[in-house]
């Protein structure tokens, strides 16, 4: 059994989701740090000028845990998302589909970071056609760090195998890994080249955006479209 781990992110890029549909489980590891300047409260969207990012604003703390990290509302940030969305997506061929989602997504009041990072790719995995079981790593009862807490995660599921994304290669422990009775792979996502709005010639996309760029383009092709960025590698 293949599992896999990361954090939730805001409105995640394709390669997250490819991870999620590569893996039999996949464990939203909530009881790490909260990190700042990262994608977890954060993502890029295409405008006619480049890129924008979409942030939501937090009360985060040094040290924090990610399942702790509380949403700044005091800033009305989901009607800005909502907003911009509208914006730079309005004349894609699906967004008058999709866009029903994010209204109701950017209606709602949120407390945690994490119910709202968890909604978004709950979403996202029912229009990619992923249906890998999820789980929190709370609910595992984990201890440990780095590669331990990995391989400890591993034998929670009774998983053979750990998919890792491709920066894993920089700090796991495959030593140890292999000790712990853990096959270990390497996600290789090669991100497609999809429709945009925007573009006047092929030198003009931007690739590693927010999954909203592909579903709002590419409707019920973006399972497909998806699926076809690669192979894990060991």
């Amino acid at each position: 059994m293949i599992f896999a781990a990361h954090q939730p992110q805001y409105l995640p890029w394709l390669g997250f989701f490819d991870k999620l549909e590569r893996c039999d489980v996949f464990v939203f590891l909530n009881n790490v740090q909260y990190k700042h300047r990262e994608f977890q409260n954060r993502n890029r969207i295409r405008t006619k000028d480049g890129t924008m990012w979409l942030t939501v604003p937090v009360h985060a703390e040094q040290g924090q845990l990610i399942r702790d990290v509380l949403i700044d509302n005091t800033r009305a940030w989901g009607e800005e998302h909502l907003k911009s969305l509208k914006a730079w997506y309005g004349r894609a061929p699906f967004f008058g589909e999709k866009i029903k989602f994010f209204e109701s997504l950017y209606a709602e009041s949120w407390e945690k970071l994490i119910d709202l990072n968890v909604a978004t790719i709950r979403f996202f995995c029912k229009e990619f056609d992923i249906t890998t079981r999820t789980v929190f790593e709370s609910e595992l009862n984990i201890t440990g760090t780095g590669t331990q807490r990995i391989a400890n995660i591993g034998r929670a599921l009774q998983a053979d195998t750990y998919l890792s994304g491709a920066g894993g290669r920089d700090y796991l422990d495959e030593g140890l890994l292999k000790e712990a009775g853990r096959r270990l792979v390497y996600q290789d996502y090669a991100h497609p080249r999809t429709a945009q709005l925007f573009m006047a010639s092929d030198e003009d996309f931007v690739p590693s955006l927010s999954a909203v760029d592909l579903l709002f383009n590419s409707g019920p092709e973006s399972s497909a479209i998806l699926k076809g960025g690669g192979e894990p590698h060991v």
